[in-house]
């Protein structure tokens, strides 16, 4: 059985990170969102991928190339218009068996949950029960199938989430094939389910276990949190003397820690990183490639991606920080309101307390630059000595 991803994407609710690069990118442990996926379902026996790829598909394509690293085989696809889910999975349409899996690219499901699904009969849809429906297809559901799919409405009438793992048989061809376009105007899969279901096809449905979704940057914090716990610990670095490391901390090769840093896991430090000396990393904490954290700096429960320097007297918490960012001596993060109340960010409730900046890529501080809870700061945005940055920054801005 092959398994078809959806990987054409922008995912413009993570902007600013996604500006440089499509959400399945987005690294968490230090690796894409998409490797995670992939992972678990090579190990759940799947072998034969086929990627549909469209925005900024180079990346996807350089990263992965034909699979030959993980042991498995990719074909790629290309959406050269993003419009919409059904079409992407239209793409495939000759290059599939009698049955096949699709993938959302940006969620995490387990491998026992793809194997368990792959197994079942004709079209199936993997439920997951959520406590806030918003912004998620809700399914409605009786015995063992499907009624009706609704999207993103506000009394939804259950709270089983559509989860963006399916079981398809070749008659969801002749489905979308059908579908109109969406009042966004996209050709969306739900939409060829519902149109099966209501022309008398059986549409069945499956619970899954376990399932990692990722709407908003800010949910990237919490998934690489629960990614970071199941990691061993491993150094493949070099270690000066006093350096103290507890629990789970994941070194890579021709990183150096230097000596009075201290390191609370679940950590994981990439390779040819320069760490310390006299900083503190606190847990929930990945930091990719080629990264400087420097003398008294504290970085908590954060993703500082590839090549970043954060080298002196900074803080930084409860963050995300794109590639080849440079923040000036004495930059802090807040990641708490005075009030103590959830943190909201262009009038969304994150529904996190702590929360600090989301950051895209090559973006400079100056010294003692403050940067406010809840900012989206834009791709090469500069922000001056001594500023508060608040709110979100346009890419490319200057705050002086």
């Amino acid at each position: 059985m092959k398994a078809v991803i959806l990987a054409a994407g922008e995912g413009k609710r993570m902007r600013p990170l996604t500006y440089t690069r499509p959400k399945v990118m987005l690294p968490l442990a230090n690796q894409p969102i998409l490797e995670h996926l992939l992972i678990e379902a090579r190990e759940a026996g799947i072998k034969d991928f086929i990627f549909i790829v469209g925005y900024r598909d180079e990346q996807v394509r350089d990263y992965f190339g034909r699979g030959e690293r993980w042991g498995i085989n990719i074909e790629y696809c290309q959406q050269q218009r993003q419009l919409g889910t059904a079409d992407a999975i239209m793409m495939a349409q000759g290059l599939v068996g009698d049955s096949f899996l699709v993938m959302n690219g940006d969620i995490i499901v387990s491998r026992k949950d793809i194997k368990d699904q792959s197994l079942m009969e004709g079209n199936v849809l993997g439920l997951f029960e959520v406590e806030d429906t918003r912004g998620l297809g809700v399914v409605q559901v009786s015995q063992d199938r499907i009624l009706h799919i609704y999207e993103k409405v506000l009394a939804p009438p259950s709270r089983l989430a559509n989860a963006g793992l399916y079981r398809f048989t070749t008659g969801i061809f002749d489905a979308i094939a059908r579908t109109p376009k969406s009042p966004r105007g996209e050709y969306e899969i739900p939409a060829a389910i519902q149109l099966m279901i209501d022309t008398g096809s059986k549409v069945s449905y499956r619970k899954l276990d376990s399932w990692l979704d990722l709407s908003y940057p800010w949910d990237l914090l919490a998934v690489n949190e629960r990614l970071l716990a199941r990691a061993e610990p491993a150094c493949s670095g070099e270690i000066e003397t006093n350096v103290m490391i507890k629990g789970n901390v994941r070194i890579g090769a021709n990183t150096i820690i230097r000596s009075g840093s201290y390191i609370v896991g679940p950590v994981i430090i990439g390779e040819g990183c320069d760490i310390g000396p006299n900083c503190y990393l606190r847990p929930g904490t990945a930091i990719g490639d080629e990264c400087h954290i420097g003398s008294a700096v504290e970085v908590k429960n954060s993703i500082i991606m590839r090549g970043s320097k954060i080298p002196h007297h900074n803080y930084v918490g409860d963050s995300v920080i794109g590639e080849k960012c440079n923040f000036g001596s004495g930059t802090k993060v807040a990641n708490l309101r005075l009030d103590k109340k959830p943190v909201r960010v262009e009038d969304i409730d994150t529904g996190r307390r702590k929360l600090g900046v989301i950051v895209g890529d090559d973006v400079e501080t100056g010294i003692n630059a403050s940067l406010n809870v809840g900012s989206l700061i834009g791709n090469g945005a500069r922000i001056g000595p001594g500023t508060v940055a608040s709110g979100v920054i346009a890419p490319y801005a200057r705050i002086f």
